[in-house]
């Protein structure tokens, strides 16, 4: 069931690649008893600029099995170019839903609304995936710039696990230093 969503990190990650060309690594604090890595930059990406960081951490029920993941990707941007931050957000979720539409699944979105990540002014939306009329999972998007560099932290999960994982998704957006 929660498939979909792994499949989406690249397609995510490939746009967001697209915004630029060195960013520093942001500091994050992963919770507790969640999975981390830190991953290379996506070889399928037409162009990936040298300093773009990704790095994702898995949340596993007891039988080992991903029920929730967040992803932080980190790119350069170029300086002086500008970069219509709404408009990229809008290309990630309409990214997602024709994924999850491929998938089988159908899904509603919010509109994308101002938030904040790490302290810095971002925009945000958040969408609910269903099956046979059943919600089975959600995927928030949040989008930042800052200091020449392009943010997007992408977290989904299982509906019920994503409802549960408030609090330590609030710590990580919290933790975050950009």
């Amino acid at each position: 069931m929660f498939r979909p969503f792994l499949s989406l990190v690249v397609p995510l990650f490939v746009i967001a690649a697209s915004l630029g060309a060195s960013a520093a690594e942001p500091q994050v604090t992963w919770p507790q008893g969640w999975l981390i890595e830190s991953l290379p930059g996506d070889a399928s990406a037409p162009v990936t600029p040298p300093g773009t960081t990704r790095q994702r951490a898995t949340k596993n029920d007891p039988s080992g099995n991903a029920v929730m993941v967040m992803e932080l990707t980190a790119t350069p941007v170029e300086a002086g170019h500008q970069v219509n931050l709404q408009g990229v957000l809008l290309e990630m979720r309409k990214s997602i839903q024709k994924d999850f539409f491929q998938g089988g699944y159908q899904s509603a979105c919010t509109k994308i609304h101002p938030s904040m990540l790490g302290g810095v002014n971002a925009l945000e939306t958040t969408c609910t995936i269903t099956q046979n009329g059943s919600h089975v999972l959600s995927q928030t998007l949040v989008a930042a710039l800052s200091e020449g560099s392009a943010y997007v932290l992408s977290y989904a999960g299982q509906a019920q696990v994503f409802a549960e994982s408030q609090d330590e998704i609030q710590s990580v957006r919290n933790s975050l230093k950009l």
